[in-house]
């Protein structure tokens, strides 16, 4: 057990304390699952799996409360398993190293995974309890939702029975959800023809790195800089009078995770390295004018490297680089219904590059169908005009806000009740996984909310201790109000 177990409230702390020691990055969750599995056994408590993965555990109504509605809480088993590059941490097998900063938690050089860690210790708290009140209750645990929502695209109708579903995914207390942004992925990939190295050239690499990066919704509007975009920038502005000639290019890990670090492997006449090292120190403080308040780390440098066995022909690397160049990325639009929420916007998240092609991987969110088609259009149209494919995958729904929502005016009361204040109802412009599951259960009433967290999809992810005992002393009284069913 580490210090965070003492933390209050213990209990929530201590379940957070052990999701933290087992390994569970997105697609490798099971082992966090099984030992779910056992908990509940050992609790006497009804829990099955779905042919998915997703996890059910059923708790009976404290006694007197049989008759009130019944209630689903939820959240997602696995984490975005993000680290320093100088980090010595593999996901797959090392616990996360949480420990106490502060007023806050977080982690020792990769993400926390408080996101959503948190909402499912919550859960598993409500479960192990003896003496907090609620009515019929269900616990539903969905895997692989920061990688693709799998959980949530393989709910079916009929494995949940309650009315009303409180979702933990979210991310700053003093809020509560009634919707959010759907999305899709959108993949350019262009083949690539190869050719000699060209005499009297050196290799080099080129590096952009230390940026903030952070989550594509949550922190997609606050002039992070996106080291793909930025990268590309520079290559484009500069590789014609370098005389460069790429063999490879990189950056991001994720395609929902603003990107920290990018790397382009090239070659360039050795007469002109220094004049390269030259300019992209010049590039570095025209960022550090642009973003260094924001981006107070950033940093690029270039360093020699081995000869490769071929590079890019030029055609190739001209259309490659307009196409990065020309990719919308970020804010597009903000909402006309929402003061202060982004309605559209685009992350270029990923660039990885094989012998014979490279794939540009973006994540499209929209609170709206229609805008979400717009930036299909524009990635198709950039990927057209430069001789490449581009594919659509992965679309789910936004969650369409209903000012109706018995639990929402719930919610509302029940904080102002505890806190003498109204809690903003908002609507969130990440994805959360209450779209998809209107779909199996359209009259569901369902809401969002949570603990602060900050930097989530970052190795600067961190939560906020007070807000914890906050979020827990929310759900115990939400859950001791719920009403009578009909």
């Amino acid at each position: 057990m580490s210090e965070i177990s003492q933390l209050s409230p213990q209990p929530v702390w201590q379940f957070f304390d052990q999701i933290c020691s087992i390994p569970h990055p997105s697609k490798h969750e099971e082992q966090l699952a099984q030992h779910i599995v056992k908990f509940a056994e050992s609790e006497g408590l009804e829990v099955r799996r779905d042919a998915t993965g997703n996890v059910f555990i059923k708790k009976p109504a404290t006694p007197g409360m049989e008759n009130r509605k019944g209630v689903v809480l939820q959240a997602h088993i696995d984490m975005v398993p993000q680290k320093n590059e100088d980090t010595d941490h593999d996901f797959l097998t090392d616990p996360i190293q949480p420990y106490v900063d502060g007023e806050w938690v977080t982690a020792k050089g990769t993400t926390l995974g408080a996101d959503n860690g948190i909402g499912m210790a919550t859960c598993l708290a409500v479960l192990a309890s003896k003496d907090i009140e609620h009515g019929p209750l269900e616990v539903l645990l969905t895997i692989d939702e920061e990688a693709g929502m799998t959980g949530a695209f393989g709910l079916e109708q009929g494995w949940l029975e309650g009315d009303i579903l409180l979702n933990t995914d979210s991310e700053q207390e003093g809020e509560v959800y009634m919707g959010c942004a759907g999305g899709v992925d959108g993949s350019i990939t262009l083949p690539l023809e190869r050719e000699a190295v060209p005499t009297e050239h050196a290799a080099v690499k080129l590096v952009i790195k230390g940026l903030k990066g952070g989550h594509s919704g949550c922190d997609i509007h606050t002039g992070r800089g996106n080291a793909n975009k930025l990268l590309g920038r520079f290559l484009f502005g500069h590789a014609e009078e370098l005389g460069l000639r790429l063999t490879s290019l990189s950056g991001g890990s994720l395609r929902n995770a603003i990107p920290r670090e990018a790397f382009a492997m090239a070659t360039l006449p050795a007469k002109n390295v220094d004049k390269l090292n030259e300019l992209f120190t010049y590039y570095q403080s025209i960022l550090a004018a642009e973003l260094g308040k924001i981006e107070t780390d950033i940093n690029l440098f270039v360093e020699p490297a081995e000869l490769p066995a071929d590079v890019m022909t030029e055609a190739v690397q001209k259309r490659l680089l307009a196409a990065l160049n020309a990719c919308p990325n970020g804010v597009l639009r903000m909402s006309d219904e929402v003061e202060g929420v982004v309605e559209t916007s685009l992350n270029v998240g990923v660039i990885t590059t094989e012998a014979d092609k490279i794939t540009i991987l973006c994540l499209i969110r929209s609170l709206i169908d229609t805008g979400r088609s717009n930036v299909e259009g524009m990635l198709k149209a950039v990927a057209e005009l430069a001789g490449a494919e581009c594919e659509f995958s992965g679309a789910y729904p936004g969650w369409k806000p209903d000012a109706d929502s018995e639990v929402m005016h719930l919610f509302r009361d029940t904080y102002k009740g505890i806190y003498g204040r109204t809690p903003n109802i908002m609507v969130i412009h990440a994805g959360l996984e209450c779209g998809l599951f209107k779909k199996p259960y359209p009259t569901m009433d369902m809401l969002s909310f949570g603990p602060t967290i900050k930097f989530p999809h970052s190795p600067d992810e961190k939560v906020n201790i007070e807000t914890v005992g906050l979020f827990w002393e929310q759900m115990i009284a939400i859950l001791k109000n719920i009403p009578v069913k009909a």
